[in-house]
């Protein structure tokens, strides 16, 4: 246990001769180290910023989309974004089907009348 008593008075001792023509005596194992260390830092580092970059272009591009789409949901069913080719024709068959009703009303209308008109000579 003395041992490393007079070790740490000898460190502390040379703690206060420190200055700039200070060596120091380091191993290329504990600099390879500290480099690789510092490396996989600045690589952590780059790639939180990366994917916060890439979290906020998505934010925009949905922020865009929900836009977009309240936009969408309330002009198209007011007709102000145009409509579906399907749509036209389907107007275009409703109009048909109206016009065919009303065509034939007026034929029945028109055979109600020549029913009563026989049912009168019948009668007579």
């Amino acid at each position: 246990m003395f041992p490393i008593r007079q070790q740490l008075e000898l460190e502390t001792h040379s703690m206060a001769e420190l200055s700039e023509d200070t060596r120091f005596n380091v191993n290329a194992k504990t600099i390879i180290a500290i480099c690789a260390g510092l490396l996989s830092i600045a690589a952590v580092y780059f790639t939180l910023i990366a994917e916060i970059q890439q979290m906020n272009i998505s934010l925009m591009r949905m922020e865009s989309e929900l836009e977009m789409n309240s936009e969408f949901r309330v002009k198209w069913p007011r007709g102000e974004l145009g409509s579906l080719p399907d749509d036209a024709e389907q107007n275009m068959r409703l109009i048909y089907l109206e016009k065919y009703q009303e065509k034939a009303l007026s034929d029945v209308d028109a055979l109600k009348l020549k029913v009563k008109e026989l049912e009168a000579c019948v009668n007579e």
